[in-house]
């Protein structure tokens, strides 16, 4: 199978983020040999996809103190306590948003988190180059988020496979039937099907409904965006959902504990 070819460089919101990304990789340029050094020395991060594979909806909650779309979510999060919260609750991953001007996150809330719990954690950013993939592992994190609109077709086939090659998971997030090719071209292991269009920021839950039926049973498939109560892990769950990635409603939530937990215990239905 050959990558898709057909690609044009985002716009609006993501397009703007992503030119400011580049930004932060010419600062890693002169890191290349030091994140090589940590990579060598590093023991291996915890599995992101053993720890999705069961019988009932995984939940990924992430550490989240703003967004573009929503503005001010909980800009006090403390992240090593707010990820406590969480693995107590019950969450069998926790995304880290590392990207600052837009998210309110960086690399040392992952590395406080790290410190402080022993399940997978996904660095969420905007990865666009090799650079920050060795920087993903370098900093220990078990996952790091591709998203396919974000980059050409090759792009993402040369990132995933140095990902897996380096020992850790890409996360490859898609919203149509191409990108979701291009994915599995690139053999992801894990995908996000997004409902939010981050290019215009407007949530359209029928891509999830459309997207991840199609995703092969072999491949975990994650919904993303949207998700704030158990009715939404239900939905999920009906489309097929491995897991569900819920950022906003448990970084605000008073007792992040109990509202991871209120989400669990919901059946996966099986795919094909």
């Amino acid at each position: 199978m050959q990558a898709p070819t057909l690609w044009n460089p985002p716009g609006g919101t993501l397009g703007r983020i992503v030119g400011e990304a580049r930004q932060r990789v010419a600062a890693l340029r002169g890191h290349r040999f030091a994140l090589e050094a940590a990579i060598r020395t590093s023991p291996p991060a915890p599995s992101f996809v053993d720890a999705l594979r069961a019988a009932d909806v995984s939940v990924i909650a992430e550490v989240k103190r703003r967004s573009p779309s929503k503005g001010a979510i909980n800009t006090t999060i403390d992240a090593a306590g707010q990820a406590r919260a969480y693995r107590d609750g019950g969450a069998r991953a926790i995304s880290v948003l590392t990207e600052g001007a837009h998210f309110g996150g960086s690399a040392e809330d992952l590395e406080e988190i790290r410190a402080v719990v022993g399940i997978p954690l996904l660095k969420k950013d905007f990865h666009i180059d090799p650079l920050q993939v060795l920087e993903a592992r370098a900093l220990r994190a078990s996952a790091l988020l591709l998203i396919a609109r974000a980059v050409s077709p090759a792009a993402l086939v040369e990132m995933a496979k140095l990902a897996h090659e380096i020992g850790i998971e890409p996360l490859v997030e898609v919203r149509d039937e191409r990108e979701l090719e291009s994915a599995l071209t690139a053999g992801a292991r894990v995908v996000g099907v997004n409902t939010r269009n981050l290019e215009t920021l407007v949530m359209e839950p029928a891509v999830c409904e459309r997207i991840v039926p199609l995703t092969p049973a072999s491949v975990i498939a994650i919904y993303e965006s949207g998700v704030k109560d158990r009715s939404d892990v239900e939905r999920a769950a009906a489309a097929g959902a491995d897991a569900v990635l819920v950022g906003s409603a448990v970084s605000a939530s008073p007792d992040p504990s109990a509202a991871v937990r209120a989400l669990l215990g919901v059946a996966r239905v099986p795919r094909g």
